[in-house]
């Protein structure tokens, strides 16, 4: 092959302009057929090979897709963002991953630094006024601010803690400790409602402690409840972390769970079914979510099109295993 064969040479083949050339090697569909396959005979002919690079500087373009997500440490982002990783490599794009709670300045660069083509964003707490000095292509997974009008994709967070509320009532608990994410965070604040309200509807008496989706807020939840006269017989964690934390201090404190307390968690995170006892939890569809954002951010980018507006729910499933048991007594 000649390393030297350049555009000028395969339109001369082909019996066209370079710009024709171009527009067939970067955008097909708006060349006629007979002349793409001209075109294209001429490239198969000549041995010409697109030099990306430098097609991508001219067009300003970094093949990248940017994600950023709160708490990278979070065992929940894992297979999200491997996802993302898989779906974007078959598509001739890289990954960068950051996390959101870094220095403000440094977030607002990001949307505008050239380094990324598109953003998923998996934190819903950004200021709204960094969002909307971005110059990029954004969709929201899992999380959304609720002061912005982006494009999402999430799970229906209250249908999902009805389902806890529901399981546990179905089993016969009548007092059901909710142990929340963090203040004034949106998914939070969805699960929180979300079983406040079906705690009514199934007669159940609610009551919340605080917590922040970590372990050790399950441990203090739990450290707070043995401490209860009257101690709810079943917890609903709005995370897997906590609902951990809160299994291992009972174990310390010689209190059994199922037997002693029936606990659900929330996200399914890969271990959940390794845990001792395999955790009760509601199943968010992680490889579904991040497969969905990276193919629609990609076809926006791709066919150089606007990200359609909305935020879609799906829906989550509540996966049954040995946390949680019939009340005893």
């Amino acid at each position: 092959m000649n390393k030297n064969i350049r555009i000028a040479d395969v339109a001369r083949a082909a019996g066209v302009s370079t710009a024709t050339v171009s527009r067939t090697l970067s955008n097909p569909a708006v060349v006629g057929i007979e002349t793409r396959a001209r075109v294209m005979a001429a490239v198969e002919a000549t041995g010409y090979r697109v030099n990306t690079a430098a097609r991508d500087l001219r067009q300003r373009r970094a093949r990248s897709i940017l994600v950023l997500a709160p708490n990278l440490a979070n065992t929940f982002f894992g297979r999200i963002i491997a996802t993302i990783q898989e779906v974007a490599g078959s598509a001739g794009l890289s990954v960068q991953v950051s996390d959101s709670r870094a220095e403000a300045g440094r977030i607002e660069a990001l949307g505008h630094d050239g380094r990324a083509d598109g953003i998923i964003l998996l934190d819903g707490s950004l200021a709204p006024e960094i969002l909307a000095r971005w110059r990029l292509p954004v969709i929201e997974l899992c999380e959304w601010n609720t002061r912005a009008t982006l494009p999402g994709l999430a799970i229906d967070n209250a249908a999902a803690a009805r389902l806890a509320v529901d399981h546990l009532a179905d089993l016969g608990h009548r007092r059901v400790l909710h142990i929340a994410g963090p203040e004034g965070n949106v998914l939070a604040v969805t699960r929180r409602d979300g079983f406040l309200t079906s705690a009514a509807q199934r007669g159940v008496a609610a009551s919340i402690a605080a917590g922040d989706f970590t372990m050790a807020s399950g441990a203090r939840a739990a450290r707070d409840w043995v401490s209860r006269p009257d101690r709810p017989s079943a917890v609903f964690a709005a995370s897997d972390e906590c609902a951990f934390g809160f299994i291992a201090e009972c174990h310390r404190m010689g209190i059994s769970v199922p037997d002693d307390v029936s606990v659900v968690g929330f996200d399914d995170v890969d271990f959940a079914d390794h845990y001792i006892p395999a955790l009760t939890t509601i199943h968010q569809p992680r490889v579904r979510l991040g497969r969905f954002a990276a193919q629609r951010l990609i076809a926006a980018l791709t066919e150089h099109r606007p990200l359609a507006p909305g935020r879609e729910l799906i829906d989550a499933h509540l996966v049954v295993r040995h946390s949680t048991a019939p009340l005893q007594g």
